[in-house]
């Protein structure tokens, strides 16, 4: 368990200084994720009056503006490739089936259980037990996207669920460490939950989660820090996007790190790089 832990801070080390050169790269990404930020407010403007056929437009926008994101994010994290505006609109449509496949198998029986759990007295505390599973097994979703092949959705859906198996230890530290001040604070649990109920809705693959993940992060470092709420708040708009285009950047060098090896491969290069 220690040299699994070596190893794995080993990675993260080695993810976050590609992630540094990444971010240096690729910085026009986080100009374009505000601008996306601005069209999907537009966007929900225009189909709030619209009801169901709304719902739809605000589906597929959101399918355009993740697939963007995560070409761009690719860009910097695949091809080592510096992001330009061109770039940007060149990635218009990019994983646009993607995105909306793993939505649409999602949605039917995400529907079938908010109908369930309506008139269940234990409805809201299943729905949040499903939610928390999803956001665990298909919490590598956007990566494999990007740098897998796969044939369908539920393609993904294996694939990144066998991913998880493989290195639950490794992909979720992280992840923990970022949300320690979240859990640790009065009623962190309750706000753990609310975040994992949001973000497995949509299998990380909702553009608004793609922000509201480190804002909330932001949120309960900058609280935990005792920092006045006046300066916390300008800090946290400012600093929400550069963190969650960073997250996507460390997310996708880990997941290449991650599923280039195995925990043996890992652990005896680890013991031969002691040795030397």
């Amino acid at each position: 368990m220690v040299n699994q832990l070596a190893t794995a801070f080993d990675l993260y080390w080695q993810a976050l200084r590609k992630t540094w050169h990444s971010l240096l790269r690729g910085w026009m990404t986080i100009v374009a994720v505000i601008a996306f930020l601005f069209v999907l407010i537009v966007a929900q403007q225009i189909a709030a009056p619209l009801g169901m056929a709304g719902g739809f437009l605000l589906g597929a926008v959101n399918a355009l503006l993740v697939g963007m994101t995560l070409s761009l994010v690719e860009q910097s994290v695949s091809y080592a490739k510096a992001v330009t505006i061109r770039d940007v609109f060149d990635s218009f449509g990019q994983y646009f089936w993607d995105v909306i496949g793993v939505g649409f198998v999602l949605w039917i029986p995400l529907m079938a259980l908010d109908m369930g759990t309506q008139q269940n007295p234990n409805g809201q505390l299943i729905s949040y037990a499903v939610m928390l599973l999803i956001f665990i097994l298909l919490n590598p979703a956007p990566e494999i996207i990007y740098q897998v092949p796969h044939d369908s959705p539920l393609d993904i859906f294996k694939r990144a669920y066998d991913f998880v198996l493989e290195n639950w230890i490794e992909w979720f530290l992280p992840i923990a460490i970022l949300l320690l001040p979240l859990v640790a604070a009065p009623g962190g649990l309750t706000s753990f939950f609310l975040l994992s109920h949001r973000v497995g809705r949509g299998a990380g693959l909702d553009f608004s989660q793609i922000l509201i993940v480190p804002f909330t992060i932001l949120a309960s470092w900058l609280s935990s820090l005792g920092l006045a709420p006046d300066v916390a708040q300008y800090l946290i708009l400012l600093l929400t996007p550069p963190l969650a285009v960073s997250i996507l950047l460390f997310r996708g060098h880990l997941f290449a790190s991650l599923s280039r090896s195995s925990h043996r491969q890992r652990q005896f290069a680890s013991q031969l790089k002691g040795n030397e």
